[in-house]
């Protein structure tokens, strides 16, 4: 793969928003969410000017398909993590956010092990659970670091988090199960 094709810069940006969650769990846990805010804004950016620049000039690859959503994944189960930590987030819902992840990526392990590799596409209630997260994070950010938002805020996108998180959860354990099921059948059929 050759790393100075103008086609590898969306892979590279992703590579960049990698590499800003080192440095925005350390805001966090220093209690600095006006910073942390700031980087926040950045990784969210960049995520959307790799995107924009893929799907504008074509600029697709199978590395930018993987790297992209562990980009986004790792920014938000870190920062839930770290949150959870100070106490700025429930505990409960920080062990919630990566319980999901980890069955989804497990899932997708056991199948690509087990049957052969695949395309996932997230389905609309997962992002709209990941724009909740996002949502989530930039409020407490905001109102930790600049000023208080009213109590019913927080709360309530605490609660609404946890159910997409469940729910989002769920379908992908059955979608990942019926998957499963179907291929099997056609091998046993073969």
């Amino acid at each position: 793969m050759n790393w100075l094709s103008v086609r590898q810069i969306p892979n590279l940006i992703t590579v960049m928003r990698i590499f800003l969650v080192g440095p925005t769990v350390w805001l966090i846990l220093e209690r600095r969410f006006d910073w942390a805010l700031g980087l926040f804004f950045v990784a969210g950016v960049s995520d959307a000017l790799d995107g924009y620049l893929a799907k504008h000039f074509g600029w697709f690859s199978r590395l930018g398909s993987l790297l992209d959503p562990i980009a986004d994944k790792l920014l938000i189960v870190a920062c839930y993590v770290a949150g959870a930590w100070i106490g700025l987030l429930p505990g409960w819902l920080a062990e919630l956010v990566v319980a999901r992840d980890l069955v989804i990526l497990l899932g997708g392990v056991v199948y690509y092990l087990f049957l052969h590799p695949f395309e996932g596409q997230p389905s609309w209630i997962s992002k709209f659970n990941t724009l909740c997260q996002i949502v989530l994070l930039l409020v407490l950010f905001w109102q930790h670091g600049f000023r208080p938002l009213p109590t019913g805020w927080s709360t309530g996108l605490i609660y609404l988090v946890s159910v997409t998180t469940v729910v989002s959860g769920i379908q992908y354990v059955h979608l990942w199960g019926s998957y499963f099921s179907s291929e099997v059948g056609k091998r046993r059929h073969s």
